[in-house]
């Protein structure tokens, strides 16, 4: 035999060891991922369901109940045994089939985050549950009655008296005393789980194992920032006139209270026509319906299983739920009719038809949005239409003369809507950012330094006060928020491809969606059915041709 004889020989032995190796691991860890889906499944379920409960009921029972099923979660994903066989897959290049390797890559990030001791475990996951449940049942008082949340927005969108509307927003930060000190403890806790874990704070490996990196994030916001400053300023500086002759007061009078939020990340709704009217006679729940029925995307089954209106004892805010990755999925609001629950309402809609129509086909564990902003991106697509003229003409029934009155407000509440919020998530980031990097410092003066910065808001003279704390996400959704500006970014760059290339116009004028299947059908296809099959930035790829580009955000609502 000669050399080159062997030589092949050699080689051929190599693949075919190589090839058996790659096979006999990628066995291994597929027997890995069943073995996990099916202990984690029924878990997920009840804890889904346990939440759901908790948070429609407000009872102590049900919160312990949350608590204890997602720490058994949790323990599932803090087995060090477990963990180091996905570490040596990693690091092993054997794993090439692209699902599997996908599946790979969730679970070791999942197992990652998790790898805390019992102790520490257990007391990061009781503290969360028992926060969110106090934000759940508390209510802030006026004049020593009890307001809802609901009650407190509208005395902020509604009263003309300044003294009024600062008991309002006072109401609105009782809460923050209450729950501050755990916020920070938790903080805390949270960062002694990320250090042990090799990353500088919690901040930082949130964001790593959600497949982002702070820097990339930075300069996302650094740019947004320098984009909108003198635009905001412009559109601040006329609508702090509006909102002072309303409250006959200066303009350097302006204090937090005279926004028509507490946080000011909402529109106020000042300009010459009043969004509000155009839905105070309709019933929010069943528009919603016809809308998504008419794109080809049915929420009746969605509807059916969730909650919708305001009571004592359940939580005052929104949310989805998907509950068995099988067709539960649910949305708790408290409906009003009005133009901002509209907006929530089709938001919430938008996150369950992202959850419901994923693809069975899809491995249970990639069976979810590729990443949080992604979901928040299709969300906020459709919360967009709320102040759509001829979304608004269509689904309310409206004449000719009332869309061209709404067509005279809508581009600049449009406008206005984006620039107030890119500021808020640049509060939110910014001193997130902070919160974990230093929660020892002066909280209260950084959070009003912060919102001086970027919203140009006042802080009221003397105030020393934990109003950062009296915002939920700090406790129950941690390093999330830049998601909401991310996905904003997103919902514009899908605006854009399906205007251009699925319905094939020149322009996005006169777009309602409603009874575009079309559209429907394209986010169907190409957004919910691949669930997180690929890596999030592949999936927008796949989807519009090319990866998150800002441009189309700028271009839409800055320039």
């Amino acid at each position: 035999m000669n050399q080159t004889t062997i030589l092949s020989a050699i080689v051929i032995t190599c693949l075919i060891f190589s090839g058996c190796a790659a096979q006999v691991r990628q066995e291994q860890l597929d027997h890995f991922i069943h073995v996990h889906a099916d202990k984690v499944r029924p878990l997920a379920k009840q804890a889904s369901l346990a939440s759901w409960d908790a948070a429609v009921s407000g009872k102590a029972e049900d919160y312990d109940r949350t608590s204890e099923l997602s720490l058994k979660i949790r323990w599932i994903y803090s087995n060090p045994h477990d963990f180091e066989f996905l570490s040596d897959a990693k690091k092993s290049s054997l794993i090439v089939d692209p699902v599997l390797r996908r599946q790979l890559n969730v679970l070791y990030n999942a197992y990652l985050s998790n790898q805390i001791e019992p102790e520490l475990l257990k007391e990061i996951n009781d503290l969360g549950v028992e926060i969110e449940k106090n934000f759940s049942v508390f209510r802030g008082t006026i004049d020593g009655d009890k307001v809802t949340d609901s009650r407190i927005k509208h005395i902020l969108k509604t009263e003309t008296n300044s003294a009024e509307r600062k008991k309002a927003w006072l109401a609105s930060k009782q809460v923050g005393p209450v729950v501050a000190g755990d916020i920070i403890r938790l903080v805390k806790l949270r960062n002694k789980a990320a250090r042990k874990l090799g990353f500088d704070n919690y901040h930082t490996m949130s964001l790593a194992t959600g497949e982002q990196d702070v820097e990339d994030i930075d300069k996302v916001f650094d740019e947004l920032y320098k984009l909108t400053n003198l635009p905001f300023a412009q559109l601040k500086a006329d609508l702090d006139k509006i909102l002072a002759a309303n409250c006959n007061i200066g303009v350097a009078e302006l204090m937090p209270w005279h926004y028509h939020d507490p946080f000011f990340q909402e529109t106020p709704l000042v300009y010459e026509i009043d969004l509000d009217s155009y839905y105070k006679d309709k019933d929010i729940k069943d528009i919603s319906v016809k809308f998504y029925a008419s794109i080809g995307l049915p929420v009746e089954s969605i509807i059916e299983k969730s909650d919708l209106y305001e009571r004592d004892g359940k939580n005052p805010h929104a949310f989805c739920t998907d509950i068995d990755k099988a067709g539960d999925v649910r949305i708790l609001c408290n409906l009003k009719n009005n133009e901002t629950w509209m907006e929530t309402q089709l938001h919430e809609l938008g996150h369950a038809v992202y959850d419901k129509f994923h693809d069975p086909q899809v491995p249970w564990l990639l069976r979810e949005p590729v990443h949080p902003f992604t979901t928040e991106a299709v969300a906020m697509f459709f919360g967009r239409l709320s102040r759509n003229p001829a979304w608004m003409q269509k689904m309310l029934d409206l004449s000719d003369e009332q869309r061209a009155d709404i067509e005279k407000v809508a581009d600049k509440y449009a406008r206005l809507k984006q620039l107030i919020f890119a500021r808020w998530a640049m509060v939110m980031y910014s001193f997130e950012k902070q919160l974990y990097a230093d929660p020892d410092q002066d909280l209260n003066a950084l959070w009003w330094k912060t919102v001086e910065k970027y919203q140009f808001v006042r802080m009221p003279s003397g105030r020393d006060e934990p109003d950062w704390a009296a915002k939920i996400h700090f406790a129950i959704a941690p390093c999330y928020y830049h998601n909401y500006m991310l996905g904003e970014l997103l919902a514009s760059q899908l605006h854009n491809h399906i205007v251009t290339r699925v319905l094939g116009l020149q322009s996005d004028e006169g777009v309602s969606y409603v009874g575009e299947k079309q559209a429907g059908t394209f986010l169907k296809e190409k957004v919910f059915h691949a669930g997180s099959l690929y890596h999030w930035n592949e999936m927008i790829r796949r989807a519009t041709a090319e990866p998150l580009n800002p441009e189309y955000f700028v271009r839409q609502f800055v320039k």
